[in-house]
């Protein structure tokens, strides 16, 4: 034997798998098809989100949380329907249990700290059982994925030194070796060494292959984001048509190679059509990977057109409900929409998803976190997309700015009678204490938590008021990001066949599990749960391995 366990892929299931592995003396390979730059995988790029129930963060700001109240929001956001949903499910009922209880302690006990502001992601706003977050539940990591990352990979480097783990980059692997229906090892190609940067596209040209063996082989390869081509193959009818023009959330590795590899071994595929793509990205002006796209995070206060120019109906607002928008947006015949907003609305509201756009957060910097509350410009990332980025536009008037909208768009969709009636009407509605309109009743139920009103939700106010301008539009993208389904796989991170049985020696963990049992987010998700599901996953998967181990 080469090894107990060979783990494929070195992002953030991987590395919490290895070290479950390593902490127990069982023997791991490590293999990634990437070099070592980019150790941690899509992490490193994350904003570090983290998903806990009743944490002391919420505590502190006034937010009451119950793990009752958080199954209740789960299970009405996932709308399991299926019967191949029996372990989907099984697996959110254990993730709540673990975001509830020890999944803080557990990070704490790693050096994993938070910012003390929890968010407030996927509002929702179509009742007490329906889908979305009925309180903030976005823990943001002090570090953001990097500092995520960094007790993990400290671990494995350990591991390394001390020669329980072995690290093996540009090792693609191609096939699952199985002898009498066990999986006993992998056989794949050696790819040249790669001297791109951290997240660029790599060279495929192959020098050599390799066959290695060991008790176990757990996958943790991710999803399918970066293959646009997997992504329209598995777009369901119900979000209308695959968009013509996308960009993409992820690097240009995350492939999806390996679900169809483990299918050819056994492995069973379940909810392929389910993912989550982002209706809010914008094209980065500094691109890293091919077609690269950045999500806005943004606050309920930016009006949201179509690309005929109608305001996307209740409760569509901004940061409520992805997957409504994402379903909307595919039956208006087009690809992109429009935020319009204006410079006081852009400087409390705008974030950007990514470690790389929050240098504060990354950096961990008090300092620089705290210019976030001063000034009237946003944050240096937020200011140079709308200096530099290709679809930001900025006027004084409203009758200037709409006519720009349509040039960037190429056709004349956009009246601006149409629009200025929209925007107006909007602007009545904030001179008075009481309204119809329920994006302003949404701007007001947000100021009354304390963390909105600090940093995230500007005071209502009139957007054709020149003392909040210039007017700011965005032309918003769909960004392709995460798969939902995938492997499915029983409580201990196990494969399972067509009939429902392990695939002997095989396990599974992170984005390529579908986060855990083929799915565990259902259609949708709360946000704050992908990061926390490859931790959930990779753990267990990484501890039942390590126990299976003769």
């Amino acid at each position: 034997m080469d090894a107990d366990v060979i783990v494929i892929g070195a992002g953030l299931a991987g590395l919490v798998a290895a070290c479950e592995l390593a902490a127990k003396g069982r023997r791991v390979i490590i293999l990634d098809q990437e070099g070592p730059q980019n150790l941690g995988g899509q992490a490193f790029w994350s904003f570090g989100g983290l998903f806990f129930v009743n944490s002391p963060e919420q505590r502190r700001l006034g937010i009451r949380d119950s793990y009752e109240l958080a199954l209740q929001d789960w299970m009405g956001t996932a709308g399991f329907d299926r019967e191949e949903d029996y372990w989907p499910r099984k697996w959110a009922e254990a993730y709540l249990a673990f975001a509830a209880s020890e999944k803080r302690d557990w990070m704490r006990s790693l050096g994993v700290k938070f910012f003390p502001v929890v968010g407030w992601a996927e509002r929702g706003g179509y009742g007490a059982a329906g889908p979305g977050n009925s309180v903030p539940r976005f823990h943001i990591t002090w570090g953001t994925g990097p500092g995520l990352l960094e007790p993990f990979i400290a671990r494995v480097e350990e591991a390394v030194k001390q020669g329980t783990i072995r690290l093996l980059f540009r090792h693609r692997v191609d096939h699952l070796v199985q002898e009498a229906g066990v999986i006993t090892g992998v056989t794949g190609t050696v790819l040249e060494v790669s001297r791109e940067a951290r997240g660029q596209k790599s060279s495929r040209h192959a020098i050599s292959s390799f066959n290695l063996k060991a008790q176990a082989v757990i996958v943790t390869s991710g999803g399918i984001g970066g293959n646009h081509d997997l992504v329209r193959r598995n777009w369901p009818a119900r979000l209308g048509l695959p968009p013509r023009h996308m960009i993409t959330g992820v690097p240009d590795y995350v492939d999806g190679r390996m679900l169809e590899i483990s299918a050819m071994a056994g492995g069973r595929i379940i909810n392929p059509d389910r993912m989550w793509h982002y209706t809010e990205g914008i094209r980065n002006w500094d691109p890293v990977w091919t077609n690269h796209g950045i999500r806005i995070l943004p606050g309920p206060s930016s009006l949201w057109f179509d690309a005929t120019g109608q305001l996307l109906p209740v409760p569509l607002f901004p940061g409520f409900d992805t997957m409504g928008t994402l379903a909307h947006i595919g039956k208006t015949g087009y690809d992109y929409t429009w935020f319009i907003l204006n410079q006081k609305i852009i400087r409390k509201e705008f974030a950007l998803s990514g470690s790389e756009q929050n240098p504060d957060l990354t950096g961990k910097s008090w300092r620089q976190v705290l210019q976030r509350a001063s000034g009237k410009k946003a944050t240096g990332p937020v200011e140079a997309f709308k200096e530099k980025g290709a679809d930001f536009i900025v006027k004084d008037r409203l009758e200037d700015l709409v006519p720009a909208m349509n040039a960037l768009a190429g056709n004349n969709l956009l009246d601006y009678e149409t629009i200025a009636a929209a925007v107006t009407a909007r602007d009545r509605e904030v001179s008075h204490k009481f309204t119809k309109d329920m994006q302003i009743t949404a701007i007001r139920g947000a100021r009354n938590y304390i963390g909105d009103k600090l940093i995230r939700t500007a005071p209502l106010h009139r957007l054709l008021d020149p003392a909040a301008g210039p007017l700011i539009a965005v032309q918003l993208h769909i960004l392709t990001r995460k798969t939902l389904g995938g492997l499915e796989t029983n409580l201990s991170g196990q494969v399972l066949d067509a009939s429902g049985n392990p695939v002997p020696g095989l396990y599974a963990a992170g984005e390529v599990s579908g986060f855990g049992g083929g799915g565990m987010h259902g259609y949708r998700a709360l946000e704050g749960t992908f990061l926390g599901g490859c931790l959930f996953s990779g753990r267990i998967a990484g501890r039942a391995a390590a126990a299976a181990i003769i």
